[in-house]
């Protein structure tokens, strides 16, 4: 409201002058509760007696906000700047990269979980138990031929792992996978065992996925956006070895293929199809070149395997070659 002061040592005019100021705030009241049609003792509330308005959350801690729709491109910029971070960090530059059905276990995983379901086959009458206990027994065998390729995993992880080891610290290869369990945790352990560094790039997924516990903790990463999951898969690359899969680990193949087929990469990247008679029941790569689908050249872009020294053999011949062109 309006305050007028005036300097006068007369205290009539004083009085006089200050009636005059509230008569006109008073009028200016009325004036604007009529033209905004308030009530009037709306004006008179003092803001003290309000409620504090506390300092608003700065946008990067709200978290409401950054899950929004609005957030989205934040979102996936940081699942690029993140884990480039701690790469860094780190100093990977060049990874070897495993791909490999969540769904595989060790020999000794099998040993163990076979043995345990026998025993509970044998001290169970209920029907419905003994039901449920056969069918856990069949789908634990179908997944027996998985135990030769996540033991060999282990064992080709280490032996390039330990390879990495003999090479200057700015040339080493890091064993990188999807870091779940499975062919994964297989893939991380042998790298762990070797005390080396090794990367898992974990997905949020409504069931399978979950962080091995080899994977180096500060290179543990979780992703949101299946995209840039594959970007950091394929990004420092240097070797990729396809183990037996599902859909999952089909899908990665073939973007790989297609990257190297349509030479988007800076580099050929060796691909190992690791275990032949599965892959050839799986793909029948010969049959895209009978029907024009793919040349007989694409036929190049991969390298068959059925064990840990001609896997490793192919892949440190190429990333010899790397280093010396590099």
């Amino acid at each position: 409201m309006i305050s007028i002061e005036f300097e006068n040592n007369d205290n009539q005019e004083n009085k006089q002058f200050n009636e005059l100021n509230d008569d006109i705030n008073e009028n200016l009241k009325s004036d604007i509760s009529s033209t905004l049609d308030l009530n009037p003792t709306i004006l008179n509330v003092d803001a003290k007696s309000h409620q504090r308005v506390d300092t608003a959350q700065k946008a990067f801690e709200n978290l409401k906000f950054l899950k929004s729709r609005e957030s989205r491109t934040i979102r996936i910029l940081s699942e690029y700047l993140h884990p480039e971070q701690y790469l860094n960090k780190y100093n990977i530059k060049n990874t070897i990269v495993f791909f490999g059905s969540a769904r595989s276990i060790s020999s000794v995983d099998f040993a163990n979980r076979q043995k345990s379901l026998l025993e509970r086959l044998e001290t169970t009458t209920n029907e419905n138990e003994l039901k449920i206990i056969n069918n856990e027994i069949k789908k634990l065998e179908r997944l027996e031929f998985t135990t030769k390729y996540y033991d060999d995993g282990v064992k080709l992880s280490y032996k390039l792992a330990e390879w990495s080891k003999t090479l200057n610290y700015e040339d080493r290869f890091y064993i990188c996978t999807g870091g779940g369990p499975g062919m994964m945790e297989a893939a991380n352990k042998g790298a762990y065992l070797a005390d080396m560094p090794t990367v898992g790039l974990n997905i949020t997924l409504p069931y399978e996925q979950r962080p091995n516990q080899f994977i180096t903790p500060e290179l543990n990463f979780q992703f949101h956006y299946f995209f840039m999951r594959k970007f950091w898969f394929v990004y420092q690359a240097k070797a990729i070895i396809v183990m037996p899969g599902g859909y999952g680990t089909i899908d990665e193949l073939v973007e790989v293929l297609t990257l190297e087929q349509t030479n988007v990469l800076s580099k050929k990247v060796p691909i190992i199809l690791y275990g032949e008679e599965f892959w050839r029941k799986t793909i029948n790569f010969e049959y895209l070149v009978d029907i024009g689908m793919i040349d007989y050249e694409d036929l190049e872009l991969f390298h068959y395997a059925n064990d840990v020294n001609t896997a490793f053999n192919i892949i440190t011949n190429s990333l010899k070659v790397f280093l010396n062109n590099d």
